[in-house]
């Protein structure tokens, strides 16, 4: 196949269709034979022509990569029947418990309960074993307890393209996820 942009872009598209989770575009380039620079030109191409399109995907970022995903207004037709063998349920402690630890990350068990004002050792082990948080080391201060962090789990449950995709906090919601006085962080 001759390498022109729109073959790129072919190329590009097959490789996401085969692909069973989200890709780098490193990947995607030691994968094709094409230079970074190409492959960003073929996904912005392929993005516009499907956005386009009366196909009902398109390539999206999603969990630190690339990933081919039903278009949002046709995913809310589809999603009682196909979200629910894919999305797991989260009760309103374990989104809160998750909230907390993905705008404050890295952060402390006792950090947590002392943003929630309720012990949270259950909804970490849960969000642990669900790999929406991860131990992200230690934290230098006596006894040297875990950090925790989000996951690549947790961007591609959020449809997030990476952390800094997440809703921007409000004042009040801001001071709530500060660190308690006289804590060191």
């Amino acid at each position: 196949m001759e390498p022109t942009p729109e073959n790129n872009a072919a190329l590009i598209g097959a490789i996401l269709f085969l692909e069973s989770g989200p890709v780098s575009e490193a990947y995607i380039a030691k994968t094709s034979g094409l230079s970074p620079e190409d492959v960003a030109l073929a996904l912005n191409r392929l993005c516009t022509e499907l956005e386009a399109s009366c196909h009902g995907f398109a390539p999206v970022q999603s969990g630190g990569g690339w990933i081919l995903a039903p278009k949002v207004e046709i995913w809310e037709q589809l999603k009682a029947h196909y979200g629910q063998k894919s999305e797991m349920k989260l009760s309103r402690a374990a989104m809160e418990t998750l909230s907390i630890i993905a705008y404050s990350q890295p952060i402390t068990r006792a950090e947590v309960e002392a943003i929630r004002g309720v012990s949270a050792d259950g909804m970490i082990r849960f969000l642990l074993s669900r790999y929406l948080i991860r131990e992200a080391g230690k934290k230098d201060a006596p006894g040297k307890p875990l950090l925790y962090a989000t996951t690549d789990e947790f961007l591609k449950y959020f449809k997030l393209g990476s952390i800094n995709d997440l809703p921007k906090l409000d004042d009040t919601d801001l001071k709530r996820f500060e660190k308690q006085e006289g804590e060191q962080g």
